[in-house]
């Protein structure tokens, strides 16, 4: 096990180093090529030729690139100091530069942003894994019945409609004709649960809708064939109940594949429900990520590039390491 982390880590810091260098590449290569001026963007098209001077060099934009991601990347580790003669602005580690449009820190920046994305990601992901898995197992125990065919069309209805539709949608009803929710908005936890709760409770159902509706059609295919299996009917004929052999046995077998699905959509979750966060502006990674892509804000962009790395590469690292506790004969090589 110990061996096995450690070469996962091992990926995963190589994984982040090609990550971190191609999108520096491309956000900070690509400028320079085409003949536009990064400087240009943090200090406005009407400075003076002595301003945009002063920024190029304080901001390391005359060295060559390879030079600019060194200290990108000594930057994340120990800090930077951005320096133009006397004016030397000191950047703490890990830092991410500053972003072109308000000159504030970008560290900080998505560090505040990061609590609401996670906030959405985590109370949808509780419900359309319970909502999702429950609706899939109950489908294919009641195989052919009203309620198979009920829900399976309730999970193509979820799947064919995209969320900025069945979010607007959830706005217009619960929100502005009855009344029942406040509006969406993020509040911290330990500041106010219960205003946590109410103001994220149409968000994570929305985004849960969207994704429980493909976690009961895997669930319900994976399940019905894992029951033609032998070993269930082993299970049964021993006079297990049944609960034991759909909980114990054949549940158990369909969890391998969803946990696989689950690490991919929860790890791109955290990096940021854009359109989610659009809808619901709820000011998270996303809509951060789409505020400054929007705004050519290229240091925001790489740090949410970089950021959303982290949190795929890690959720892919407990998934791997889950395979061995749900199923016993997966062993880690």
């Amino acid at each position: 096990m110990l061996s096995y982390l450690i070469r996962r880590i091992v990926n995963a810091v190589i994984t982040l180093l090609v990550v971190t260098m191609v999108t520096f590449g491309i956000f900070f290569a690509v400028p320079t090529i085409t003949g536009s001026d990064p400087a240009l963007l943090y200090i406005g098209k009407t400075a003076d030729p002595a301003s945009l001077e002063g920024i190029r060099t304080k901001l390391g934009l005359d060295d060559p690139i390879p030079v600019q991601y060194g200290k990108f990347l000594k930057g994340l580790v120990a800090g930077r100091d951005y320096a133009n003669g006397a004016d030397v602005t000191h950047c703490d580690a890990p830092c991410l530069g500053y972003s072109f449009k308000t000159e504030q820190e970008v560290t900080p920046l998505l560090i505040s942003d990061i609590p609401v994305t996670l906030s959405l990601a985590i109370g949808a992901a509780i419900l359309w894994v319970l909502f999702g898995v429950a609706t899939g197992v109950l489908s294919a125990l009641k195989r052919g019945t009203f309620l198979d065919r009920a829900a399976m069309t309730g999970a193509l209805a979820g799947v064919s409609l995209p969320i900025y539709f069945t979010g607007q949608l959830a706005l217009l009803i619960f929100i502005h004709e009855l009344g029942w929710l406040p509006d969406a908005a993020y509040t911290p936890f330990l500041e106010d649960p219960a205003g946590w709760f109410t103001g994220l409770i149409l968000p994570w159902v929305t985004l849960a809708f969207l994704f429980a509706a493909t976690y009961a059609r895997l669930t319900r295919a994976n399940m019905l064939e894992t029951l033609g299996e032998d070993y269930i009917r082993t299970a049964r004929s021993k006079g297990l109940p049944e609960r034991t052999v759909i909980g114990k046995h054949g549940l158990r077998a369909v969890l391998t594949p969803l946990v696989t699905v689950f690490g991919l959509d929860f790890g791109t979750l955290l990096a940021g429900a854009i359109l989610t966060e659009q809808v619901f502006n709820l000011r998270g990674l996303g809509y951060q990520a789409l505020t400054a892509i929007r705004q050519n804000d290229l240091p925001v962009i790489l740090g949410v590039t970089l950021i959303a790395a982290i949190f795929i590469v890690v959720i892919n690292l407990i998934v791997d390491l889950l395979y061995s506790v749900i199923d016993p004969r997966v062993r880690l090589g």
